[in-house]
C-alpha cells in the first residue's frame, strides 16, 4: 500500500488518506482481506497524527471499504453482491486455514483448481 499526503493540497490530510486507500481498494491495488496497518503505524509513516488516520479509517469503515475485526485488525472489505462478498470471505477463510498448515501457495492454489474442475466438470 503506498500513500502520500501532500500538506499544501486543499484537502484535509484525513481525506487524502480516505481517499487513496479508498480508491485502491476499488482499483484492486488492495486486495479483499488485504490487512491495513495499524492506525499508529500508518499514522507514524505518513507523519501524521493517530487521530488523523483514525478519521479515515472511521470514514472508510462506515463507507463500507474496510471492516475492522477487533484486535485482529483492519482489513479490506469485500464489495459487490451478498454472494461476492460470502465468496471472497470464504477465500479469506481457505487462505487462512492453507497458511496455517503450512501449504506453500503453489498447493494451496492447485487444490484449488482441483475443487474447481471437480464441481464444474472440466
Amino acid at each position: 500500500m503506498t500513500l502520500k499526503i501532500h500538506i499544501d493540497d486543499s484537502a484535509a490530510p484525513y481525506e487524502q488518506v480516505r481517499a487513496q486507500i479508498s480508491e485502491q481498494a476499488r482499483a484492486g491495488v488492495l486486495p479483499v482481506g488485504y490487512r491495513l496497518p495499524t492506525v499508529r503505524g500508518l499514522a507514524e509513516s505518513l507523519g501524521l497524527a493517530a487521530n488523523t488516520v483514525a478519521k479515515a479509517y472511521r470514514a472508510l469503515e462506515s463507507d463500507g471499504v474496510i471492516e475492522t475485526r477487533g484486535r485482529n485488525g483492519t482489513f479490506v472489505a469485500a464489495a459487490g453482491s451478498a454472494a461476492e462478498r460470502e465468496l471472497a470471505s470464504a477465500a479469506q477463510a481457505y487462505v487462512e486455514r492453507a497458511r496455517r498448515l503450512g501449504l506453500p501457495e503453489g498447493d494451496a492454489l492447485a487444490a484449488v483448481r482441483d475443487a474447481l474442475r471437480a464441481a464444474y466438470g472440466e
